[in-house]
């Protein structure tokens, strides 16, 4: 059964926005979970982009009508470049995308909870809406863990399809 879309601002198709970075690559492959459930058959007239987070631009998040945020864990904190991006659009998006729902996954070499700490005070500064809980994979990338970022990415993709989130 596929999930119609419904309309997003101004009669066009709802966009998800993935912003994310991977060094190593075991960010990557969750992020390819997130793709591959956003992606998912089902789920009908959902626009999906992936942008890096040291490109990212506040443009690419003004036209998400939600956000899926990825990164490493490095030294109990976020990535470098997830950092950058919000030094990059904190200041130009903080009043103009309040309300928006995120989501976020975190691979962790320790146990993850600090990067998510870390993201917590600039989302909650922007004023968005964390609408599912981390997805929060500690040590090497298992089944079980591509299971649930494909779940994140199809829920929230299906959220923009239903319109509900």
């Amino acid at each position: 059964m596929t999930i119609p879309a419904t309309r997003g601002r101004i009669g066009r198709m709802p966009h998800l926005v993935v912003v994310s970075h991977s060094k190593t690559g075991g960010t990557k492959q969750m992020l390819e979970g997130v793709l591959a459930g956003a992606h998912d058959p089902s789920i009908d007239g959902v626009e999906v982009s992936q942008v890096d987070a040291l490109n990212a631009t506040p443009a690419d998040i003004r036209s998400g009508d939600a956000i899926i945020l990825g990164t490493p864990e490095n030294f109990g904190y976020m990535s470098g470049a997830l950092k950058h991006f919000f030094d990059s659009v904190f200041h130009e998006l903080e009043h103009t995308t309040r309300g928006k729902p995120f989501a976020l996954f975190v691979k962790a070499g320790n146990d993850g909870h600090g990067a998510i700490r870390t993201i917590e005070p600039l989302t909650n500064g922007l004023g968005w809406r964390q609408v599912m809980p981390p997805v929060l994979c500690v040590g090497d990338v298992e089944r079980q863990d591509l299971d649930a970022c494909y779940e994140l990415g199809a829920a929230i993709a299906a959220g923009l399809a239903y319109g509900g989130l």
